[in-house]
Parts: C-alpha cells; structure tokens; sequence
C-alpha cells in the first residue's frame, strides 16, 4: 500500500477565480498559466461553453510546499459553520503582546483585501491567542 504524499484543498464558492485570487495574495501562492493556446484565463473562458465559463480555479504555492488549493463553483451559498478551516500560522512561536502585534498586523492586510475580522481569542493557559477570521465568501480561517 503507498503513502499519500500530496493533498489539494477544496472550496466550494460562488465566484472561484476571485477567491482563488484572494487567498493567492493570503499565502503568496500563485495562480497557473492559462492553458495553452490561450493569452489569459478570460481567453479561454470565452472558449467554453456558458455553463463552465469561471467553474473552476486553482492556486498553488509557489516552493512546492504547501497542498494546491482548488476552487470550484457551486450553486449553493454557504449556510453553516465550515467543518474544515484554513489555520494561517503567522504567529508560530511568538507569544503574549508580541505575537498579538503580529496578528493584527496581519488582520489588518487582509481586511484591506476583504477578509472579515470576526473575533480575537484570547490567550488562556492552553492556547495562545488567535483571531477568527471569514474569506471574501464568508469561509471561516484563523490567523495562528
């Protein structure tokens, strides 16, 4: 039996290429060259049938490290609390008012890219202190 060695991260959305988008500037991840035979995306999306124009996206992260993320459309909104999350660790080993200060900045740019803060969590005697957060859907993350 082999060993998984690589995984994608899917997320249903409305609108795959702007979230797509948003979490390439998230991450620093990249989005792929248009397919070939085409200058850009919109290119080959005038190329498809109405009905796939913009079905799909994907980004991936640039050092080959981190899983590709995929984008996929669907008709449905989304309803409830996501049972998966993105932790985005932009404070790994950085504690009380330091690895605060960290956060917000972060929190910040990513609000100016649409991000929606929801709440700080407070550091307590288990866990230092992360902020909720939701993408440009509505698709809840944690700066970590």
């Amino acid at each position: 039996m082999s060993s998984i060695k690589q995984f994608q991260v899917t997320f249903d959305c409305a609108d795959p290429e702007r979230v797509a988008r948003f979490w390439c500037e998230v991450l620093g991840y990249v989005a792929p060259p248009p397919p070939d035979g085409f200058a850009t995306w919109d290119d080959h999306n005038r190329s498809l049938p109405a009905e796939r124009r913009g079905a799909w996206f994907a980004c991936s992260d640039p050092t080959g490290v981190g899983p590709r993320l995929y984008f996929q459309r669907v008709p449905e909104g989304k309803v409830v609390k996501n049972r998966v999350h993105l932790d985005v660790r932009v404070g790994t080993g950085l504690v009380g008012e330091e690895r605060l200060a960290v956060l917000e900045a972060e929190c910040t740019r990513l609000v100016a890219l649409g991000a929606v803060r929801v709440h700080l969590m407070a550091a307590d005697d288990e866990n230092e202190s992360c902020i909720l957060m939701q993408d440009i859907e509505g698709n809840e993350f944690c700066l970590d």
